[in-house]
């Protein structure tokens, strides 16, 4: 027993030693007469962020976020609104959806505490989605408002684009630190058809100014269809020659209404023998933990780019994302059509407590994988536009 706490006292003193390096307290901060060269506030802040540290650096992950499966799910996507200025094949039904009501939505308030709540427990990244994220009228002071009073790390957007050029500058200043455009044709006139609207110049505008603005790198989605624009995929790798964008090519992926069939998949196998057959000489590139993209990169180029293999090469097994519905609902699996609303709980006036009990009820409900892309055409689940992106 005495070996086992001295040897505790001494990784406890290594670990006090090392955060007081990162936070710029001494540990021999007064002077013989009693003096300090450190201002008192100095020293309390220092030591604030000592104590912080410290605090994150021992505390242990959330059990409410943690599945049967010790997944650790510290990314959170949040839908802000169902409406979308666009009408893609893929994510809505030719016939439109059925819309929620506005008072059954998420407000700003409710937003912003569901955040709270889920970053006190281990979460670090929250990216807002849509529908089409930039029409809700507020989103600006959301983001604003996550990155001052959530403590997130790291706080994305994924949009269409088409509003980018009147938003970006303001969502900058807020606190935006990711962004990542969905663009699936390089080619005016397949845009018109896939999308059913006009934009694409305002979408590639968009994406001009965000790489003035710095961001590190624009990610742009495009979903891959066979026969539609299979074509395209080089011609997108190319842009990353030049240009600091991160291209990731997402496989067809079945959603209630989108007319998904097996023979319009196009899989990341297919999709990167295209690309060799172009640039033979490119490398792989060592993915971080929890990526959903398969990286790649020609060398010498400034961009990069990726598959997303939902379809044919599942990564269940890393998944750390669980998704909030604009109407509320949480849902721990993109596939699943297992929901549970957060919205009812916290209209309710239930405690944080009450509501983590619910979270991590639904999390431990999470399945080790997915069904499957024939299973999955054949569930019942939302409309893409209605889970968010």
């Amino acid at each position: 027993m005495t070996m086992l706490l001295q040897s505790k006292c001494r990784a406890d003193f290594r670990l006090t030693n090392w955060l007081q390096s990162l936070t710029g307290v001494s540990r021999k901060r007064f002077n013989s007469d009693g003096t300090t060269g450190i201002a008192p506030a100095a020293v309390r802040s220092s030591e604030k962020r000592l104590s912080d540290l410290r605090a994150d650096f021992i505390k242990p992950f959330s059990q409410f976020l943690t599945d049967n499966f010790y997944r650790k799910h510290t990314y959170l996507r949040i839908s802000l609104t169902e409406k979308c200025n666009l009408r893609c094949r893929y994510c809505m039904p030719e016939e439109g959806v059925t819309l929620t009501r506005n008072d059954l939505l998420l407000t700003k308030d409710e937003v912003v505490k569901l955040a709270k709540l889920f970053v006190d427990q281990g979460v670090d990244k929250i990216r807002l989605t849509g529908g089409e994220p930039l029409i809700r009228s507020d989103v600006v002071d959301i983001v604003q408002r996550l990155k001052q009073e959530s403590g997130v790390k790291t706080i994305g957007i994924t949009t269409n684009g088409i509003l980018l050029v009147r938003k970006l500058e303001a969502l900058r200043r807020a606190g935006l630190d990711q962004l990542n455009v969905s663009l699936d044709t390089l080619v005016p006139p397949k845009f018109e058809f896939i999308s059913r609207q006009r934009g694409w110049d305002k979408v590639m505008n968009g994406i001009e100014l965000a790489l003035r603005l710095g961001f590190d790198p624009v990610k742009i989605n495009c979903v891959v269809m066979k026969g539609f624009n299979d074509d395209e995929i080089c011609d997108f790798v190319a842009l990353t020659e030049k240009k600091n964008l991160d291209v990731r090519f997402i496989e067809y992926m079945p959603f209630d209404g989108n007319k998904w069939n097996r023979d319009k998949i196009f899989s990341y196998r297919d999709m990167l023998k295209s690309v060799e057959e172009r640039w033979p000489q490119i490398v792989r590139i060592a993915d971080k933990q929890n990526d959903t993209s398969k990286g790649y990169k020609i060398p010498g180029a400034v961009g990069k780019f990726g598959f997303i293999t939902s379809m044919t090469d599942n990564f269940c097994g890393s998944c750390n994302r669980l998704r909030i519905t604009a109407d509320g609902n949480l849902k721990v699996c993109l596939f699943g059509n297992a929901e549970v609303s957060l919205r009812d709980a916290v209209r309710a006036r239930k405690t944080d407590e009450e509501l983590l009990e619910i979270i991590g009820v639904a999390v431990k409900n999470k399945k080790k994988q997915h069904a499957g892309m024939i299973t999955i055409s054949q569930m019942e689940n939302r409309p893409m536009i209605l889970i968010g992106g």
